[in-house]
């Protein structure tokens, strides 16, 4: 044999071997834990982001709709701006939740620290994320178009929230969150056009009731 042919050869085996490394590599079965560790990595490296949302609810006979715009800006600031219905709003400015739908007597304002609501467990997204943290009983499962599925029971929200569950692809990217309350009523939020790192002032996050509306303290969760 000759030397060309041996290097050839030879060139051709080390080609074949890490190709076999890296089927193998990519074989190996994903676990809830590692797509965890992807969603902490994508979302802990953002200071911002914005996405279009719907928003579905199927509860005690009833069933609606809706759908608008989601804004995160860390630390701690979140707004769902409602286009359908349109002047409805859910803002966290840090210290505060404020609730208001246009046409409402009244502006309802809790302190974050005591808010109940379903849009919270998203809170996790505002800090440094630790999903396994957040999440206790984590599992994953296959979902539809290459996505996958971490079902889990947010802490300390046992009463509120019997299940949840993140659509996630595999780079990390949460695109549709399904909430089970106890009574068995289910909110999904589905997730589009996510914007990594889009300029959201912090002005933004500023409420400012209109005028002749009062700001009514609502009451904390029982």
């Amino acid at each position: 044999m000759n030397a060309g042919r041996f290097m050839m050869r030879g060139g051709l085996f080390v080609a074949a071997t890490l190709l076999s490394t890296i089927l193998c590599a990519q074989q190996r079965p994903l676990s809830a834990h590692d797509l965890a560790q992807k969603v902490d990595s994508h979302y802990n490296q953002l200071h911002s982001l914005k996405a279009g949302f719907t928003e579905s609810y199927e509860g005690m006979g009833i069933r609606r709709t809706e759908s608008g715009t989601l804004l995160l800006l860390k630390p701690g600031r979140m707004k769902w701006e409602y286009s359908e219905p349109a002047g409805k709003l859910f803002l966290l400015d840090g210290r505060f939740a404020w609730f208001y739908s246009r046409g409402d007597s009244q502006v309802q304002r809790i302190s974050a620290k005591e808010l109940d609501d379903l849009r919270s467990p998203l809170r996790f997204l505002l800090g440094h994320t630790q999903l396994e943290r957040e999440l206790s009983n984590l599992t994953l499962a296959p979902s539809v178009g290459g996505r996958f599925t971490l079902t889990g029971q947010p802490k300390g929200q046992e009463k509120r929230v019997a299940r949840l569950a993140l659509t996630v692809t595999a780079d990390g990217t949460i695109t549709g969150i399904e909430i089970e309350e106890p009574d068995g009523a289910l909110t999904r939020f589905t997730f589009t056009g996510e914007q990594p790192n889009a300029p959201v002032p912090a002005e933004t996050f500023r409420f400012k009731a209109p005028a002749g509306v009062p700001v009514v303290d609502a009451l904390p969760p029982v």
